[in-house]
């Protein structure tokens, strides 16, 4: 087997699911083209703002790719490749890209309503109270493994004190490409070109932005780049969408599809030999194939992260009912497309059962880029492109969990049979989006600074099983609503088998570490999971008892009732 091989099985098994497996799901559950999306019904100009298919497309790939796809597929290398594609096609079409869809679709079918709501609707208010600590505690994870991956990609000083060019490079490319979002975002709002014209724009802004960053390159440690990332995404979660977050993915959407495009390329040229082992074995290092590859490789096989997403900020940008299949069907598999290229990287560079050293972006960027030169491209240019690409997937991914993570926390605090005006002071202070973003990102930093190798196996626990939970609020909707769900029940029950049993091996684990020496950072995490572990399984049981209650004919009425007015 050799990379060239991986990648059409791939493209073959992803462009079959799409145009089969994807357009069956809607026909399933149905597609209203004339029907008016949240995006225009409940339009406030901050969080509900109509976007174009490609834009809010960008958005969604942008913010659910992060550095997961990366990540996952080269750390969970070590149990070999055939595993790893496995569970990336597999996953990736029946787990993630049904989970992403069910999740924008319940969405903009309920005023484009985050999947908490939609359990405070379908299961109860108390579900969604525990639904949304779940959600908030689960976004202080990604928060801060992915700030301090972005962080690191920035950090322009080796051990040894000497500079790193490229990570500089990227540095200021990448704050290049802040400037020019927020100047992006006003255009777009009262440029009248049409889309093609606002395409080229955008790529010329992009080229600006990277040719400054190549010839400005800004050497700071990663103690300096961690405070710069949190200030950032504090200002990203609360100003309006349309003037930072919609433009700043539209503009980096180009550069990622660019990667893997030029990755696939890359690939094909080169046709680099497989040197990773088929199968190593079923335990490595004290880790057990099962749960352990599947919480690994989260991002690029199934993510619950990808369903706050679709639920909670792209449904709200939905011109049309019709973009939904690409926007979230079609953003997942090309996500699957971005980890079966790391498995090609890692493979390529591996020694048997011998996985390289380096963080997976450096393997990422450093394979690629060997890929690259037989294209006739320097290997110092693509490193640095590749990886201010991925460090522009990890912002973007933190601009929208640090709005969803505030978004969560206010949630919780408000109650709805009140109006604005009748809540408490005390709901008021914690409902206030500058206090929910401020307590969700010190959380983060703290957790930040211990690295992301130390959070990501509590992370990819947390985030497989708010997949989960995630699947069986869709699944109630579903139900509720007379359609078919059945295709969602087989990914929920795995999923919750598979977090579950990776959540109590992580507290046994943090708990052996604790009883030889005290660690706050250990502490803090033990606490994370055991309040994540007791709120998933109480919501869990929550929502499959739903699943197997009749629904009433009165509120069948109901709820056709309130899907006509729709």
């Amino acid at each position: 087997m050799n990379g060239v091989a991986i990648i059409i099985i791939a493209i073959v098994v992803l462009l079959c699911a799409y145009l089969i497996y994807g357009r069956w799901l809607t026909k399933k559950w149905g597609i209203d083209p004339k029907a008016k999306t949240p995006a225009y019904t409940e339009y406030d100009g901050v969080d509900y703002v109509p976007a174009e298919k490609s834009v809010v497309f960008g958005h969604q790939f942008a913010s659910i790719a992060g550095s997961g796809p990366i990540n996952g597929p080269i750390q969970a290398a070590v149990f070999g490749w055939v595993p790893v594609l496995l569970w990336c096609l597999l996953g990736g079409v029946f787990f993630g890209a049904v989970q992403d869809f069910s999740a924008m679709y319940a969405s903009v079918k309920n005023k484009g309503h985050s999947i908490g709501v939609i359990i405070e609707q379908y299961i109860g208010k108390v579900g969604k109270k525990l639904f949304l600590a779940f959600c908030w505690l689960f976004c202080i994870l990604v928060v801060a493994a992915f700030a301090d991956i972005v962080a690191g990609t920035f950090n322009g000083f080796n051990t040894d004190g000497s500079q790193i060019t490229s990570n500089a490079s990227v540095a200021t490319t990448s704050i290049l490409f802040i400037v020019a979002a927020v100047g992006l975002g006003f255009f777009l709002r009262v440029s009248k070109l049409p889309a093609w014209g606002n395409t080229i724009v955008a790529i010329l802004v992009l080229i600006a932005c990277i040719a400054l960053g190549l010839a400005l390159p800004v050497y700071q440690s990663t103690g300096f780049w961690h405070i710069f990332v949190f200030i950032y995404i504090f200002i990203a979660s609360v100003v309006p969408v349309w003037a930072l977050l919609q433009p700043r993915d539209y503009l980096n959407s180009y550069l990622l599809i660019v990667m893997i495009i030029a990755a696939v390329v890359g690939i094909l040229a080169f046709n680099p030999d497989v040197n990773l082992a088929a199968f190593t074995s079923f335990e490595v290092d004290g880790q057990y194939l099962f749960p352990t590859l599947f919480v690994t490789i989260a991002c690029g096989a199934i993510s619950g992260f990808h369903s706050l997403v679709a639920s909670g900020t792209a449904s709200k940008q939905i011109k049309n009912e019709r973009d939904m299949l690409p926007v979230s069907f079609g953003a997942m598999l090309m996500e699957v497309m971005l980890a079966v290229i790391s498995l090609v990287c890692v493979a390529y560079i591996a020694k048997g059962a011998t996985i390289p050293e380096g963080n997976p972006p450096q393997i990422f960027a450093s394979a690629i880029a060997t890929f690259l030169t037989k294209l006739g491209i320097p290997e110092s240019f693509s490193t640095t492109l590749i990886l201010l690409a991925v460090s522009a997937f990890g912002l973007t991914s933190l601009d929208s969990v640090a709005r969803i993570g505030r978004l969560s926390f206010q949630e919780f605090f408000i109650n709805t049979d009140k109006s604005d005006e009748e809540q408490s002071i005390f709901t008021k202070i914690f409902a206030n989006k500058y206090v929910a973003t401020a307590l969700t990102l010190v959380l983060a930093f703290i957790l930040a600074k211990r690295g992301y190798a130390d959070i990501w196996p509590l992370f990819g626990s947390a985030n497989q099983l708010l997949g989960a939970l995630s699947l069986i609020a869709c699944a109630v909707f579903l139900k509720h609503t007379k359609r078919q769900g059945w295709m969602l029940w087989v990914p929920m029950v795995c999923m919750l088998l598979i977090t579950f049993s990776a959540l109590g091996l992580k507290i046994a684990s943090l708990v052996g570490s604790l009883m030889t020496a005290f660690d706050f950072g250990n502490a803090l995490q033990l606490v994370f999971a055991v309040l994540l572990l007791a709120l998933g399984v109480v919501v869990a049981i929550m929502g499959i008892k739903k699943l197997f209650v009749p629904v009433k004919e009165t509120e069948n009425a109901e709820l056709e009732t309130a899907e006509e007015a729709k």
